[in-house]
């Protein structure tokens, strides 16, 4: 699962916010842990990861957080209220269904499960056991997507009419030490970073109707460059290069492009078209970054201050968010980075692929509700006294 990850900040102490239990503890929990660890709202209460030592290097580093055996124990600890699952994504629905059985909330990295049924059986666990599910990215609740998403809403661009999202990449075995999920199962440049486009599409231009695709594969192995494997080959069993159209609900039309089969790309991440219009949309990888809008008549681009979304946020932000402790005034009914957006995200990741299969238009069987607008809330704000956040 990654490399050790060693904890600088302190947990909140013992009896104080909602209790978080974390599964997988690789490379991406030291972003996670950046943002909870010292929360005045939350504290990590118990921790497992298949390396137990890697577990009790992170355990030791948050007063109060105990080790816990396996996931079982985790999901049974009378002080864990909520659990992230931060482990690959053919683990994810087993971890999301171990939740709904003990009755806990789950808040995972994305994609929400291997596949399509997998989702399925993961939000049906959860509904009913009358349990929560997040979803990542919550990258779409920084500043970058929800000033994009506000400027849209307010017309700034007349009525949506097009977007293009791309991301292109020589491949993750590039610099990832153990790259072999990407190119299993749940991974591959669609399911891996297909979610950030594709989430911050539907933030700003509502649920997709239908969508048809078309996908290839440029070769059967991969040669890891890094780390103690580096030369070894690891098997490809997914499309890497992904592209299609979304028929969005709304009439607007988006062409999105995902590749492990290309060097760069001089493409804005995200670019949305209107009547009157047309935004720049920040890289929806990350919080931040400038909204540039140019107008018609010829005018030149203008970026937009920031005016929705958690500003300074870092991964973890949709938790706290998800356990109201993310500052906003309003209680959350359904997570804004919520288990209903990553289900329909998933519908469509696959019936891209369905359709690059056999070339036909798939219908869209999902339609959630878009989450409403983040309003400008201020890092000292949303992260309440704890940890100090950077930049």
């Amino acid at each position: 699962m990654g490399e050790q990850v060693g904890i600088g900040t302190t947990n909140a102490p013992d009896g104080r916010g909602v209790g978080i239990g974390i599964v997988g503890l690789g490379v991406i929990s030291r972003q996670y842990l950046d943002t909870l660890a010292g929360h005045p709202g939350v504290r990590v209460a118990a921790v497992t990861d298949l390396d137990r030592t890697r577990a009790e290097i992170v355990a030791a580093g948050l007063p109060g957080a105990r080790v816990a055996p396996d996931l079982e124990a985790l999901v049974a600890d009378d002080e864990v209220s909520v659990v992230l699952d931060l482990t690959t994504p053919g683990v994810h629905a087993h971890v999301a269904k171990a939740c709904a059985a003990a009755g806990v909330d789950r808040y995972g990295e994305k994609p929400l499960a291997v596949d399509l049924a997998a989702s399925r059986e993961v939000m049906a666990a959860a509904a009913a056991a009358g349990t929560r599910v997040g979803c990542a990215p919550d990258t779409v609740l920084g500043t970058g997507v929800q000033t994009a998403r506000a400027a849209v809403a307010q017309g700034r661009i007349g009525m949506p009419t097009a977007a293009v999202a791309t991301w292109v990449s020589p491949g993750h075995e590039a610099w990832h030490p153990q790259p072999d999920f990407y190119y299993a199962p749940g991974g591959g440049p669609l399911l891996d970073m297909g979610p950030y486009y594709l989430t911050s599409l539907v933030q700003i231009l509502g649920p997709v109707a239908w969508v048809q695709g078309a996908a290839s594969r440029s070769r059967d192995e991969r040669t890891i460059a890094s780390g103690p494997r580096a030369g070894e080959r690891v098997p490809v069993q997914v499309a890497t290069h992904v592209t299609g159209v979304l028929g969005h609900a709304s009439g607007a039309l988006s062409t999105v492009t995902v590749s492990f089969d290309a060097v760069g790309s001089h493409s804005r991440p995200i670019e949305v078209h209107g009547t009157a219009g047309s935004l720049v949309v920040p890289d929806p990888n990350r919080f931040d970054g400038d909204v540039e809008l140019r107008a018609l008549g010829g005018g030149e681009w203008e970026v937009l201050p920031p005016s929705a979304g958690f500003e300074g946020a870092g991964r973890g932000i949709g938790l706290l968010e998800m356990v109201g402790a993310a500052g906003l005034s309003e209680a959350p009914s359904t997570p804004r980075a919520g288990g209903d957006v990553g289900l329909h995200v998933m519908e469509i990741m696959t019936g891209l692929l369905d359709s690059a299969d056999d070339g036909g238009r798939v219908a869209m069987t999902t339609a959630p509700a878009v989450p409403p607008l983040v309003p400008l809330t201020a890092a000292r704000t949303w992260h309440g006294g704890g940890r100090a956040v950077a930049g």
